[in-house]
């Protein structure tokens, strides 16, 4: 379907949940190692091609970025000082951020938006915490603390609003609740960091989670003491893994690997290491995927090749 270009490293890649064509990418200078970043906003055209329609600078790298569930012009972005930068893609360039939060000590590095109640969104960071917001408020609404190392990504319950999850480096994956005071499980998941994880959008005690390792597991909530399968087709770490929100069976991953693969939970030939689909486009490492809530069949993908694709999950991606 098509593919831009950004200046620096890409991160993070995010489909708008309003307009169907739109995808937020957060990128980093120099890797994310040090330097500066830019948050990009991308539309398609008709003819298929990517035109990029904002584009903010920021003194810090981007690690990832979050659409508003309750404005269409509204998203968040994690910097690597530590705050999140609210923008305002209605507003001139000038006008924007329109504001930050500046609480957690180190990389800002994961966002999640709350899909129900949608004046709350999460952040997790190097600090070792997760933070709840509210755009209405101030200053932070709570912090989750109990990891001992790097809280590397966070994901809200699709069917529980009030539950999230939070996969960190201290190999665990812990699910929260925000009527209780601490974790309501702490599941250790991998014998390495767990860099990903994320919930089935069609049964609320199911999970995947994404490690150092280069496995991806699957998970009942219900039956922690041992994951329901392991898929094993990952050469290298793995980045992000995904859901889809059109099929419970179907499951998105990236890796450090430069690949983007497509399992089907469900198929014998997954837990064999068999992807139902494997894409290699990038050149560098892939650590953004997302799947398009508006078309199905819709995916995209972000590398540190300067690169996002977006493309048919059927098809190929092409340029």
């Amino acid at each position: 379907m098509g593919r831009c270009r950004t200046a620096f490293n890409a991160y993070s890649v995010k489909f708008s949940p309003f307009f169907e064509g739109r995808i937020a990418v957060a990128t980093a200078q120099n890797f994310g190692i040090i330097g500066n970043g830019k948050q990009h906003v991308f539309e398609m055209t008709p003819a298929g091609g990517m035109v990029e329609v904002a584009q903010y600078d920021t003194a810090d790298g981007l690690y990832d970025c979050a659409w508003s569930e309750a404005n269409e012009n509204v998203l968040v972005a994690a910097s690597g000082d530590g705050s999140i930068k609210v923008y305002d893609t209605a507003l001139p360039p000038h006008a924007n951020p329109v504001r930050g939060f500046k609480e957690h000590r180190h990389e800002c590095c994961s966002l999640a938006w709350n899909t129900s109640k949608r004046d709350l969104f999460l952040s997790s960071s190097w600090d070792d915490t997760v933070k709840l917001w509210s755009l209405t408020a101030p200053a932070s609404l709570r912090t989750f603390t109990g990891h001992t190392y790097c809280v590397y990504h966070v994901a809200w319950n699709p069917q529980q609003p009030d539950v999230f999850l939070s996969a960190s480096g201290d190999t665990t994956v812990r699910v929260w609740d925000l009527r209780q005071p601490a974790p309501t499980l702490v599941l250790p998941a991998h014998a390495y960091e767990v860099l990903a994880a994320d919930w089935c959008k069609y049964n609320d005690c199911l999970l995947a989670t994404g490690s150092v390792d280069k496995s991806i597991k699957l998970w009942d909530v219900r039956v922690p003491g041992r994951e329901m399968a392991v898929l094993a087709g990952h050469s290298y770490a793995v980045r992000r893994v995904l859901f889809s929100p059109h099929a419970g069976n179907l499951l998105l991953s990236c890796s450090y690997d430069m690949t983007v693969k497509m399992w089907d939970t469900a198929s014998p030939q997954a837990a064999q290491g068999l992807p139902l689909r494997s894409w290699d486009h990038h050149t560098e490492f892939a650590v953004g995927i997302d799947f398009s809530s508006l078309r199905e069949g819709m995916v995209a993908s972000a590398g540190w090749d300067e690169s996002v694709w977006v493309w048919d999950q059927r098809g190929f991606p092409s340029p």
